[in-house]
């Protein structure tokens, strides 16, 4: 099966209605996918070829969902670049990977305006907006995204693409400094796709807000998996605006909300954030790190019929392993047990497996969900993709550690690189955070190490606090104190106002490097 399937299996069957609703615009599946006909056609008629690589850099908006439908529709492989990246990164990913063409939002055109010669690989550049003026009336290789649709024909195109060919590019940090590329397959990401709407339980009615950028694998699945259950994605551009957040959940009877932890956290200081208006919320779900256990009791004493999703994932495989709502309780500091049709398990420094609980080692993940690794990095595939159990397979060495409880279920440890080595004692930063988050006023906490002559590495902690909070350096201190072994309490504690954010909302510590 090929991605685009899942848009044309929903138009055919649920034509009239509404796939996107992005501010007071609503497309319905009909529309979508006749438009994402005729951007494909649009797109081969400039020389875009099967296999070709075309990017994607717009806002959240009902055009950068089209232009992903019909990079796939024209058989080439579609990466959406984080609107936010300045211009040295985005002529790096487009050099990369050899864009044949850009499809580009009028705003961001005009921040970042690529020559020709700067990104020689480029055979056309497609700009949408209000204004069908280009950037550039004098470049024969822009053109205006209204004038190039209405030329074509809403008929699909005959396609050549078969399920173990690239469909995406999702560039994630790279340990030199350059992004990487991971390579997704059609196969990779159905197979996703499937297993994570399967334990979600995701049905045509549901309505998923999403207000995390299509970059961002988390928030671009939002949109894939709806088309396959034929469900309706509110398009928001970002959750900076808590307020705006609520009275969306409630305007469009929102019954599915994906979420990052740090989003979690702003919402629950509003008041307006209660049962008022949401009856129809269903789940939310969280990836990226764990919820903090506090964070979790608190809204579910605010919605106590809202079953929550705690969830691990990496882009190398989209997603890894899910918490069932009923564990959530029992098992708050848990990212759950292996996602369906997947297997996971543990190994140790010599990749010989764990058998016995409570032991930390790297997780390894089997399933058709694992990537094919970064795009013509050789070196830093092999890193992650190494022989399986069985002839001829490879599987994904995650790069984290776990420990796993007596019936199988998952605890995350650190990032292998992230772990503290102070007084001769390994120290996971997630245990020392999730103590300073059983405060209540702790609404941020992030850990790292920082280089000390006499301890090898000292333990610094990073926290925000709740407006209003008195709570003192000293208190935090002795809090740890009263529940962390001595050697993993900070010598260091700095509040800040707030800590810094990915585009996706995760906690950027290398910001606080």
């Amino acid at each position: 099966m090929l991605v685009q399937e899942f848009l044309e299996n929903s138009a055919d069957r649920l034509p009239n209605k509404p796939a996107i609703i992005c501010g007071k615009k609503r497309i319905t599946y009909a529309d979508i996918n006749a438009a994402a006909n005729q951007m494909a056609r649009a797109l081969r008629d400039a020389g875009v070829a099967y296999g070709d690589r075309v990017a994607i850099l717009m806002d959240n908006s009902i055009e950068a969902v089209i232009a992903i439908w019909a990079i796939l529709k024209a058989d080439a492989v579609f990466l959406v670049i984080n609107p936010t990246t300045k211009k040295r990164k985005i002529l790096y990913i487009l050099d990369n990977c050899r864009v044949s063409a850009l499809m580009v939002q009028d705003t961001k055109w005009q921040q970042s305006k690529i020559s020709t010669d700067e990104a020689p690989s480029l055979k056309a550049v497609i700009v949408s907006g209000e204004n069908r003026q280009t950037a550039d009336d004098e470049n024969p290789l822009i053109a205006s995204w209204q004038d190039v649709k209405e030329k074509q024909s809403t008929d699909q195109l005959p396609t050549q693409a078969i399920d173990i060919d690239l469909a995406a590019l999702i560039y994630t940090s790279g340990t030199t400094g350059n992004p990487k590329g991971v390579m997704l397959t059609h196969h990779n990401i159905v197979s996703a796709s499937t297993s994570i709407t399967e334990y979600l339980e995701n049905v045509e009615d549901d309505i998923v807000l999403s207000v995390l950028p299509l970059s961002f694998d988390y928030g671009l699945y939002q949109i894939l998996m709806a088309a396959q259950f034929g469900g309706t994605v509110v398009l928001e551009r970002n959750y900076l605006f808590p307020q705006a957040i609520i009275d969306t959940l409630k305007r469009e009877h929102v019954t599915g909300f994906p979420i990052v932890p740090t989003i979690m956290s702003i919402l629950l200081k509003m008041n307006e954030l209660n049962d008022d208006g949401l009856a129809s919320l269903r789940y939310i779900s969280s990836t990226a790190a764990a919820l903090p256990a506090n964070h979790i009791v608190a809204f579910q004493e605010r919605f106590p019929n809202v079953a929550i999703y705690s969830m691990y994932g990496l882009t190398e495989c989209k997603r890894v392993s899910y918490l069932p709502p009923d564990q959530i309780r029992l098992r708050p500091d848990s990212v759950g047990r292996g996602m369906p049709n997947e297997q996971v398990y543990l190994v140790d420094e010599n990749g010989e497996e764990i058998k016995e609980h409570g032991v930390i080692g790297e997780l390894v993940i089997r399933g058709a969900n694992v990537s094919r690794g970064y795009w013509e990095m050789p070196e830093e595939t092999a890193r992650i993709l190494k022989p399986g159990k069985f002839p001829g397979e490879q599987v994904l060495y995650s790069g984290d550690l776990f420990k796993r409880d007596e019936e199988g279920y998952l605890y995350f440890v650190s990032r292998k690189d992230d772990i503290i080595k102070s007084r001769g004692e390994k120290v996971s930063p997630r245990e020392v955070e999730s103590v300073l988050y059983e405060l209540e006023d702790v609404t941020e906490a992030a850990v790292i190490g920082v280089a000390d002559e006499l301890l090898g590495q000292a333990i610094k902690a990073f926290v925000a606090l709740v407006e209003g909070s008195k709570l003192t350096e000293k208190e935090l201190l002795a809090h740890c104190a009263k529940h962390l072994e001595s050697f993993m309490i900070p010598k260091l504690v700095e509040i800040r106002a707030s800590l810094p954010r990915t585009s996706s909302g995760k906690i950027e510590k290398k910001g606080l490097k």
